[in-house]
């Protein structure tokens, strides 16, 4: 399917590693402009080089922690006067914070919230009224298929995402009347800078593949999802070819989550 994003501009969060950086990519070479966003300066520079030499937009990245409200209000005026209104925002950024129930702390539960769910909010609300205007949209909040069938240990994570997906269906019914379409993409097992980062942290000295061999032969298509499949998935909704499209949660994941 030729998806042509050509006038559009795109900001997608957490998009100097994995997913994110995945998703920028893919929205560029189909001809959005698109604002990368992201924490760590060095990476997030590599990152825009690197998307650079097979866009055919223009791509800029801008340091931002998306849970500082100022700063966010400084960036998104920056890529105001640079692209213009935003067409397309993809909340991807987020990390994976697991404890057990009785570990739980409202400070992790607090903080956990603030990344993934109270910032995907802001920043909506922040692209939204230029929406409006255009009559036209797309929201993507990034977040887990175990937000629909959580395992023990498995929060705060999984409490932050089942209300991501909660807070989708929520914007799409309000926001369908302008013509401005909000899905979850809901994460499986994906080869991204989480999983070599545990690969590092867990077992340097196996090959990775080995490493999560085991989480692969959970899934029913036997493999782990490679970060351009979920860019695929994230470039359709973005685009007229998914215009009747709004409020789901579609997982990415091999088949492995046991609710659709």
């Amino acid at each position: 399917m030729l998806i042509d994003l050509t006038g559009k501009t795109a900001i997608v969060t957490g998009g100097s590693e994995g997913l994110g950086k995945a998703i920028a990519a893919r929205l560029s070479q189909s001809g959005a402009d698109v604002a990368v966003l992201a924490r760590r300066e060095s990476v997030l520079d590599d990152a825009v080089r690197e998307i650079r030499h097979n866009a055919a937009g223009k791509v800029a990245g801008y340091a931002c922690d998306i849970t500082n409200r100022e700063r966010v209000g400084e960036v998104m005026a920056a890529i105001q006067a640079e692209f213009g209104a935003a067409d397309i925002l993809v909340n991807n950024a987020g990390s994976s914070s697991r404890s057990f129930f009785g570990d739980l702390s409202r400070d992790s539960m607090i903080a956990d919230m603030d990344l993934k769910l109270f910032a995907a909010v802001n920043l909506s609300q922040l692209v939204v009224p230029g929406m409006k205007e255009k009559r036209w949209g797309r929201i993507i909040n990034v977040v887990s298929a175990n937000g629909k069938a959580p395992k023990a240990a498995s929060a705060p994570t999984t409490l932050s995402r089942a209300a991501g997906i909660t807070l989708t269906k929520v914007m799409s019914q309000e926001l369908a009347p302008w013509n401005i379409l909000v899905n979850a993409l809901c994460v499986g097992v994906i080869r991204s800078g989480q999983w070599e980062r545990r690969h590092q942290r867990d077992a340097p000295d196996i090959p990775f593949e080995e490493y999560v061999e085991p989480q692969a032969r959970q899934v029913p298509l036997q493999r782990l999802g490679e970060p351009e499949e979920f860019a695929n998935v994230a470039c359709f909704l973005a685009s007229d070819s998914a215009s009747y499209v709004t409020g789901t949660a579609i997982n990415v994941d091999g088949g492995l989550c046991p609710v659709t």
